[in-house]
């Protein structure tokens, strides 16, 4: 149990690190985004980077933002009856709804892999005036997949748990 717990303890300090990284992504999405609109219009000099750091930005904020409110229960749910379960019959609803939650990560695991590596292989960059590379970007998303699956896998534990627990109703 002592393991079990530590590796809980590691899984929820990944996410709250993914949380904070989005904070400062999306710190930096708005700063970016009112800088770029400021030197384009009311200067008049648009910047060569702004504006493709800040998709990047937005595309890491996806990835980081899912694993923190994946840890969070902060997904929206269709609680119209959900939310009038006890706490035994959610947990059975999740562990029968988590297939899809395994198919949907498996394939942007696999797939994403796939393009990571791709893209290494081209060393693929931004089609843009100053270009930068997309292999980062591209290989960071299956690695927030893989950390989503170790929130999805302690989440499935602590249902079971919830399912074989005598006082839980």
């Amino acid at each position: 149990m002592k393991l079990w717990a530590m590796t809980e303890k590691t899984i929820d300090f990944i996410a709250e690190a993914m949380g904070r990284i989005g904070w400062v992504l999306l710190l930096y999405c708005m700063l970016g985004g009112v800088t770029d609109v400021f030197l384009r219009y009311v200067l008049n000099s648009p910047s060569l980077w702004i504006s493709t750091t800040v998709q990047f930005a937005m595309v890491l904020l996806a990835c980081v933002g899912g694993v923190y409110a994946l840890n969070d229960n902060a997904f929206v749910k269709l609680d119209l009856f959900y939310a009038n379960f006890s706490a035994r019959k959610k947990a059975i609803c999740d562990l029968v709804t988590v297939i899809f939650t395994f198919l949907f990560l498996s394939v942007l695991i696999w797939k994403g892999f796939v393009a990571g590596m791709l893209s290494v292989k081209l060393n693929q960059m931004t089609p843009t005036s100053i270009p930068m590379p997309l292999y980062p970007l591209k290989l960071f998303i299956p690695v927030a997949g893989i950390f989503m699956l170790l929130v999805v896998i302690r989440n499935i534990v602590n249902d079971i748990k919830t399912i074989v627990s005598p006082d839980k109703k």
